[in-house]
């Protein structure tokens, strides 16, 4: 159980409702599904950025979205005594999706993947999770099937896709909706959410803010972190 009260709920609730968010499925099975956790999956393109390529183009990223994963994943340290599994998966071979990885010390990237649930079967079979304990967000219909088999999936908005929108709330694929369109910070929106649905919004951002001995703990263990790369030609770890 997570130490969020019914009317933490409620705030929570109009506060992400407001911003546009959309629940799929009511705020207190996310709140449970989030107290499961013990893995976070982001796709990169259309979820950290807008997707856009180009012949001279390159993905990017921005600090709030990766302020929003570090206190995520902090708030998950302190709820399981350890680091969350983080990974990022992309279909393209993706040198700044992996790049962003090791500079914040995620765990894996798994690049020029084609059939994303072999991923999610990959890092079950590894860590020893089950589906149920992996929370995925995603924005497209080329990761259907790995937020399908996922037990936490939250979806990025895209204002183009209204019936691809619908398609998934109507066939469940889906918990949360974000408020923010694809390349406007929604990765941001989806880890506070989440981290107030734990119930340490406040405790998290206290210790971050003072940088106490707690938060200096975790930063060490998170820094320990190399982080691995998994592509079409077999897996990579970095010396």
């Amino acid at each position: 159980m997570n130490d969020v009260h019914e009317d933490s709920l409620a705030t929570i609730l109009a506060a992400f409702r407001d911003a546009g968010g959309r629940f799929i499925v009511p705020i207190e099975e996310i709140a449970q599904k989030i107290g499961n956790c013990r893995a976070l999956i982001f796709d990169w393109d259309g979820v950290f950025n807008a997707g856009r390529k180009g012949q001279a183009a390159t993905s990017d990223f921005s600090e709030a979205d990766s302020m929003g994963t570090n206190m995520l994943r902090y708030g998950l340290w302190r709820k399981l005594g350890a680091l969350p599994y983080t990974a990022i998966v992309s279909g393209e071979d993706n040198d700044t999706a992996f790049d962003f990885a090791q500079r914040e010390h995620f765990t894996e990237v798994y690049t020029g993947v084609r059939d994303k649930r072999l991923v999610t079967e990959h890092v079950c079979s590894r860590e020893r999770l089950s589906p149920q304990q992996i929370a995925c967000v995603f924005d497209d219909i080329n990761d259907l099937p790995m937020a399908e088999m996922c037990g936490l999936r939250l979806m990025v908005r895209r204002n183009a896709s209204p019936l691809l929108a619908d398609y998934i709330a109507r066939r469940s694929l889906c918990d949360y909706v974000s408020g923010a369109a694809s390349g406007d910070y929604a990765v941001r929106e989806i880890c506070e959410l989440l981290l107030g649905l734990l119930g340490n919004f406040d405790r998290v951002l206290d210790s971050r803010i003072a940088f106490d001995g707690e938060y200096q703990t975790y930063l060490q263990n998170r820094q320990s972190v190399v982080t691995g790369r998994f592509d079409k030609g077999g897996p990579e770890k970095p010396e």
